[in-house]
């Protein structure tokens, strides 16, 4: 079965709505994020497609995360409670949960306005080139499984 496409408006505004049920007071079912840093973590993703802030994994790491993390990453598979991440995604400080919220809704914003054409062939920081199907995975199967973490 196919995820959703999060370049859609549709599914860009359902994943908002998600958002926008979330408090600072909302607890996660699994973990040990709390809701800010859950955004900040989410935004992670959305930082390593749009901006030049995160270095670029050395030959042989990027090999290895081709083989051995992209499907999982890529495929419509979904996660597992309490995966292991990768360290850019630790988030560990104090977070501003309006700040951080702000962020994740315009980065999902912008990516339905840059759209399918955008991503499609675009190269991933970690995996290399992507087709737009993994680039919808990526970026859908995360917020999905971040957000359901936390009961929306």
């Amino acid at each position: 079965m196919a995820l959703p496409n999060i370049f859609t408006k549709e599914v860009t505004e359902q994943l908002i709505s998600r958002i926008n049920k979330l408090t600072p007071e909302s607890q996660p079912q699994w973990g040990k994020m709390n809701v800010a840093q859950m955004f900040a973590h989410c935004c992670v993703s959305y930082e390593m497609a749009f901006e030049n802030k995160h270095p670029k994994p050395g030959g042989f790491v990027r090999l290895m995360l081709k083989l051995f993390v992209k499907n999982a990453v890529v495929s419509e598979k979904p996660y597992p409670k309490s995966i292991r991440t990768a360290p850019a995604f630790l988030i560990s400080d104090g977070r501003i949960f309006e700040t951080e919220k702000k962020r994740l809704i315009d980065y999902l914003n912008m990516t339905f306005e840059k759209g399918e054409k955008y991503f499609d062939g675009k190269e991933s920081l970690s995996f290399g080139v992507l087709n737009l199907t993994e680039w919808n995975n990526l970026f859908y199967k995360h917020m999905d499984h971040h957000l359901k973490q936390f009961g929306v």
